[in-house]
């Protein structure tokens, strides 16, 4: 009853649900792998199955951002790439427009990299500059255009920066945060309030303009097209009246296919 509403755990299916280990995300905003094996994916009926699956010391069974995690409390967060050999399945995790973390299935292309939001850019020790990711990677020595908020996408092989996507006005972002999780559009412009939070306008497909912090915007692509592959809505929020005509049309084009 008092997991995660995002989790789309059955209340009355059980008393308890797994709580994540430590981990690059933070409590509430990150799903256990185990939840994702049983209740999304289906291939668990049990938790007890869910560390069969984990920890099989003869396979590699679940590899999260290219490493082999045997761990069923593994915390998954935004934008990391869940692969499973046995299957030839990739999986992107992502936000749908109501805030519930969606599994994309994505080709073996581009379950090679992932891309990072950059949080800090600092000088450390002995003068060696990093930058910090949104996944709590650290990066050290990155190229001087890297600047915070801008996104990098990571090669999951070589964990080495590939390419770089700024934080500007008419680049496509992904909202992470706030009412408006979920949505994609077009960052219009930026409202500055010194000491207190900026707030990002952004426009998505279908012209609706709306805002969202800061720090609730995450670069996906230059404006031209995402690097990565959409949940089914494209990060589209419809109306509840518009949710209803579309939930009514796919009933109609059902029960016509079953007539015939």
């Amino acid at each position: 009853m008092f997991a995660p509403s995002h989790w789309q755990l059955n209340k009355l299916a059980g008393g308890y649900a797994t709580r994540p280990t430590a981990g690059p995300h933070k409590l509430r905003e990150c799903i256990p792998v185990s939840v994702l094996l049983r209740q999304r994916l289906k291939y668990a009926l049990s938790q007890q199955e869910c560390y069969k699956i984990c920890r099989d010391r003869e396979a590699q069974n679940v590899l999260v951002d290219g490493k082999v995690r045997r761990d069923p409390k593994y915390p998954l967060g935004f934008m990391d790439v869940v692969s499973l050999p046995k299957t030839s399945e990739n999986f992107r995790i992502l936000y749908d427009v109501k805030g519930r973390f969606m599994p994309i299935r994505i080709d073996a292309k581009e379950a090679q990299y992932k891309l990072c939001r950059i949080k800090r850019k600092v000088l450390g020790k002995n003068k060696i500059p990093y930058v910090v990711t949104h996944d709590g990677r650290t990066i050290r020595y990155p190229h001087p255009d890297i600047k915070k908020n801008d996104t990098v996408k990571i090669n999951l092989e070589t964990h080495a920066i590939d390419g770089i996507v700024k934080f500007d006005n008419g680049a496509t972002v992904f909202v992470t945060g706030g009412n408006n999780i979920g949505r994609v559009g077009i960052l219009q412009h930026v409202e500055h309030h010194p000491g207190s939070y900026e707030i990002a306008h952004v426009k998505d497909s279908r012209g609706n303009a709306f805002a969202t912090r800061l720090s609730n915007i995450f670069v996906i692509g230059d404006g031209k097209k995402p690097l990565i592959t959409l949940p089914k809505a494209k990060g589209v929020l419809l109306s509840l009246v518009e949710e209803r005509e579309v939930r009514d049309r796919r009933l109609r084009i059902e029960d016509e296919e079953d007539q015939e």
